[in-house]
């Protein structure tokens, strides 16, 4: 998993895309083009006797071009990175960055796929593909591009609860100046706790714990154990969240409504 930061100061993670899910992808692409480059031989199979061999040549060499790199380009410009195979896949093309590609980034990709895909029968793809952390084949490269996994499976909603013991405590503590990134790591933690073993799991528990404890005060209760510490912080966290939101919702509604009335209505009666 990569992560991104936008010009916001908002983290992206972001998942590439393996090297079986590229190669599934661009095998069924390859697929599709080669059968629409037949079909169109097949159409035009009836002006074998009625042109001569070099307009012959001409019309297939702008079957090939049509086939296997302008309407790769164009379905990409278009779909913002997508395709039949990519879309089968469950995959995007997107820049390095993380943004959608152009018609630069396309023409880059569709020019060099030719090359590296049915010139080389894939060897050249295959060879870049194995060697790069991403999978990128050399029009990624070339194009400051690479495939995203676009299907994620949705985590579960984590049931964070606060303990019975630090409910008065964690009332009245002041614990909205904690990072988001402090808070992200806590939460990530209490996902995986389950399933770390005894030692990682108390003493990774107790790291966050000081962590976050420098933006909390007061202080817990002595005796607490930071993974209830953990929870108690973050459950308030998210609640104290939720009533602002609600909040702030509530009083923009409130300002519409005002805002729509028409301040001299009359009375039709």
């Amino acid at each position: 998993m990569s992560s991104i930061i936008t010009g916001e100061a908002v983290v992206l993670e972001l998942r590439p895309a393996s090297f079986a899910a590229r190669a599934l992808g661009l095998l069924l692409d390859v697929l599709v083009n080669i059968v629409l480059f037949i079909l169109i031989l097949i159409m035009i199979s009836s002006l074998w006797n009625e042109v001569d061999e070099a307009a012959m040549g001409a019309i297939v060499l702008v079957s090939v071009v049509f086939c296997f790199v302008m309407l790769p380009v164009a379905i990409e410009t278009v779909t913002r990175g997508l395709s039949l195979g990519k879309l089968a896949a469950g995959l995007r093309i997107v820049r390095d960055d993380g943004g959608a590609i152009r018609f630069r980034h396309a023409v880059i990709r569709g020019l060099t796929g030719f090359i590296e895909i049915y010139l080389t029968f894939g060897g050249l793809a295959i060879a870049v593909a194995l060697f790069n952390d991403k999978s990128k084949r050399l029009g990624d490269v070339l194009a400051g591009t690479y495939s995203l996994r676009r299907r994620v499976p949705a985590e579960p909603a984590l049931p964070l609860f606060v303990p019975p013991h630090l409910r008065s405590w964690v009332a009245f503590a002041d614990i909205g100046r904690i990072p988001d990134g402090s808070a992200r790591r806590a939460v990530q933690f209490m996902r995986q706790a389950g399933r770390m073993a005894p030692a990682s799991r108390i003493g990774m528990a107790a790291s966050l714990a000081t962590e976050i404890a420098v933006h909390v005060a007061p202080a817990p209760p002595p005796g607490t154990y930071p993974e209830d510490y953990l929870a108690a912080v973050l459950a308030e966290r998210r609640e104290r969240e939720m009533n602002r939101l609600v909040t702030a919702r509530e009083r923009s509604n409130k300002i519409g409504q005002r805002l729509h009335r028409l301040p001299y209505a009359r009375d039709n009666k």
